[in-house]
């Protein structure tokens, strides 16, 4: 065994003469537990509250997004729509016309988005799996699905002879408009569903309907589209689809789900990171009882480093024990910390103890990513802490 280790071990787990340094080394040590079972156990609390998150706003967003670089609309010929039937055994894809509108229903108006879909839609996002009320529309109809806020808002029903839900959009076009109603286009529609996602702004945004309702309104060709929503068959990967994709539609924008949620992406991992940077300074507080224990260590040792010394121990040697000796008891202590955060955050995720409410858990998600973060930020801040200490070394060989 490699003398200097040895010597750093029987440093490590021997008692000091000295009571203070044993209570500081076990205060560090205990410190080192703590910090490695909180960080974990906090960074699969923030990565459960991500997935919690980003759970809603994913209901009815697809993997992929083919949208136009500029401007509003897609033009797809006959050759790029074979090429993509040519990967229908790793992608559903549907074509999608969109916009803001006008809805009016009896005196009551809104603004809120327009959203024709074709027949292909159901096999890209499953929202007729959230169908609250009634039946997701028909193709070639003028039906009208509507979110569970829109439609509470314009206090609209399903089927109802009593009031008519019309829409409205500006014609495209250049000029002075002389005739207010002439400069938009009008059509009726018939709610026949009602969707809730729980989720209070997507309810409050979309109502879907038929995509020939969508090119009657918004006066788009056959061959026009706002933007193809994809989703990935069998496991395929998703880096090969968009390169393939990029191939067939070179003058696009491919957006994934990360990238359609940006914002609340970026919101959560500038919390997370928030949160890990608070964490990490509270662990380099803990560490000073770390740094402070090795150099009353030394002090204390310090008739048995001189020995050291005259047996032949070169001054790096002598300082390499001591760095030996703090990264044993950091790494001890990260063991034990990190195995029971592990074991917390496994019995919270399968049982549930922890909660937000009677009926639900608060979320938290084990990831071994999160270990690996809690290892290196750990070793890397106790490498510092050790170094800073076994540095008396050369103070003391000095005098």
């Amino acid at each position: 065994m490699n003398t200097v280790f040895y010597i750093a071990k029987r440093y490590a787990f021997s008692k000091s003469k000295t009571k203070a340094i044993n209570i500081i080394t076990r205060i560090s040590t205990i410190g080192i537990v703590v910090s490695s079972m909180a960080l974990f156990v906090v960074l699969s609390v923030f990565s459960g509250l991500e997935n919690f998150a980003l759970s809603f706003a994913n209901m009815i967003d697809p993997d992929l997004v083919v949208l136009p670089s500029t401007g509003k609309k897609i033009a797809i010929s006959e050759q790029q729509e074979k090429e993509l039937e040519r990967f229908q055994k790793s992608i559903a894809f549907s074509k999608v016309i969109e916009d803001r509108v006008i809805f009016t229903y009896g005196e009551k108006q809104i603004v809120a988005f327009i959203k024709a879909v074709d027949a292909n839609y159901t096999k890209t996002v499953a929202i007729n799996e959230h169908i609250a009320y009634g039946q997701w529309l028909q193709s070639n109809t003028n039906d009208a699905v509507l979110g569970n806020g829109l439609a509470n808002e314009i206090s609209a029903g399903m089927y109802s002879n009593e009031k008519l839900l019309e829409v409205f959009a500006m014609k495209p076009g250049k000029g002075m408009i002389t005739m207010p109603d002439e400069a938009y286009t009008k059509l009726p529609l018939y709610p026949s569903g009602i969707y809730s996602l729980e989720n209070i702004e997507t309810d409050n945004k979309y109502i879907y309907t038929d995509i020939s309702v969508g090119r009657d309104l918004l006066h788009y060709k056959p061959n026009e589209v706002s933007k193809i929503e994809i989703k990935l068959l069998n496991a395929v990967s998703e880096k090969d689809v968009i390169a393939n994709l990029q191939k067939i539609f070179p003058n696009t924008e491919i957006k994934n789900r990360a990238q359609l949620n940006e914002g609340l992406y970026k919101m959560l991992k500038t919390e997370s990171l928030a949160i890990y940077l608070i964490f990490t300074l509270i662990i380099i507080v803990t560490l000073f009882c770390l740094t402070g224990s090795l150099i009353m260590i030394i002090l204390e040792k310090k008739e048995h480093i001189k020995t050291l010394f005259d047996m032949g121990f070169t001054q790096r040697k002598l300082q390499q024990i001591f760095l030996y000796q703090g990264l044993i008891l950091a790494v001890s202590g990260i063991v034990v910390g990190l195995t029971l955060g592990v074991v917390i955050t496994l019995l919270q995720q399968h049982f549930g103890f922890v909660k937000i409410s009677e009926n639900f858990p608060y979320p938290i998600v084990f990831s071994w990513q999160n270990g690996i973060l809690v290892i290196v930020t750990l070793l890397v801040l106790s490498i510092i802490a050790s170094i800073i200490a076994a540095s008396r070394i050369k103070n003391l060989m000095n005098r």
